[in-house]
């Protein structure tokens, strides 16, 4: 493990946390040079993940400082590998999560490399070469072209760039639950109305589902219904409310990172309902058995996409002009905009304009 080898010889302009504290302050370092399997693109945007608010501050522990953050990334190609295929200069494209794999196990075969063993992400583990990868928070990014996806031309590259992490993180458990092509009309409810959540909705209701959004805020009803669409909202606090809805949902999509109970939501499945957890609390989840047992219900849960199913949803966004809301924010805000991302004040996603394109 090093920072760098020989062959990072690119010096690169970008922002890093130091220490603990997590706060950010323009950083210069080095990338390696373009391979024959890479793709350089110039990064265009950055959005601003909450998985990137625990990095910086070491929450996990698992934290190499300095980290550069930053896993939902799009850009411009600027230059092309002599191996590498369907990509050209100039292509819109985007880099999520993933930064290498074993590229041979069961999972890298049935393009799931992010069930991989070995996988590195694109900040904060260790690529091929043994050197620290650092993340989208940075004027420029090398990548294998096995990790990119192409954005649809429709597509704003500000508002795309969470999808490749929140937007996958909701696309797959719906995939895997056959509500991407398969039957439509589904009851299906969304738990949290957040940078996940808010994307959810948008999904499902592409898909022609019946959504319901479960939240603790009854401010969100006028938003989760009127703007985002959503067809039925319950607020999870009232008793009646959940009374009321009870086995009532085939699907349920549990977004919400803070720590809660899923017993109660659980009860809002129909027999032979199935949840899935796609929220990190810090403490472990509270799961009593018997609305499992009683009501022959699955829990289970999902993490990003491999990436086939990465540009698929891509595919499916540029199809539906699917986009997430956001904030844009320049570089010297992202302090500020990690404060309030603890404190939830974003609707509902930050993104970082890296090369100073936005007016807003």
């Amino acid at each position: 493990m090093a920072q760098t080898t020989p062959n990072h010889t690119q010096t690169v302009s970008g922002w890093a946390a130091h220490d603990t504290s997590g706060k950010i302050t323009p950083y210069i370092f080095k990338r390696r040079e373009n391979g024959v399997n890479d793709v350089t693109i110039e990064i265009l945007y950055c959005g601003i993940c909450h998985t990137d608010l625990h990095q910086v501050r070491n929450d996990w522990g698992i934290t190499m400082y300095p980290i550069v953050p930053g896993h939902e990334i799009t850009g411009l190609i600027t230059k092309v590998g002599s191996n590498v295929k369907g990509f050209k200069v100039g292509d819109k494209v985007g880099v999520g999560c993933l930064a290498a794999s074993c590229l041979d196990c069961e999972f890298c075969n049935s393009s799931q490399e992010n069930y991989c063993d070995q996988v590195q992400f694109t900040y904060n583990g260790i690529f091929w070469d043994g050197s620290i990868t650092y993340g989208g928070y940075s004027k420029m990014l090398v990548a294998d072209h096995r990790y990119v996806v192409h954005i649809p031309e429709n597509l704003a590259m500000d508002a795309a760039a969470p999808l490749l992490c929140a937007g996958i993180t909701v696309f797959c458990p719906m995939k895997d639950n056959n509500l991407v092509g398969g039957a439509m009309g589904k009851k299906v409810g969304i738990v949290g109305l957040g940078g996940l959540g808010h994307v959810a909705v948008k999904f499902a209701k592409a898909f022609g589902h019946h959504v319901t959004v479960i939240s603790t805020s009854p401010s969100k009803q006028n938003e989760a219904k009127a703007r985002l669409g959503a067809d039925d909202f319950i607020v999870s606090t009232d008793d009646q409310q959940m009374q009321q809805a009870r086995r009532s949902l085939d699907f349920i999509l549990d977004t919400v990172s803070a720590n809660h109970s899923l017993g109660p939501i659980l009860e809002l499945l129909k027999v032979n309902g199935t949840l899935v957890f796609v929220g990190a609390p810090e403490k472990p989840i509270e799961l009593p058995s018997f609305p499992l047992i009683f009501g022959k219900r699955v829990v289970k849960g999902s993490m990003i996409g491999g990436m086939r199913e990465t540009q698929e949803m891509m595919d499916i966004c540029g199809k539906h002009n699917i986009t997430c809301d956001i904030e844009v924010i320049r570089p010297d805000n992202i302090n500020e905009a990690m404060d309030r991302l603890v404190r939830n004040d974003v609707r509902y996603r930050f993104v970082i304009d890296i090369a100073g394109n936005s007016s807003n």
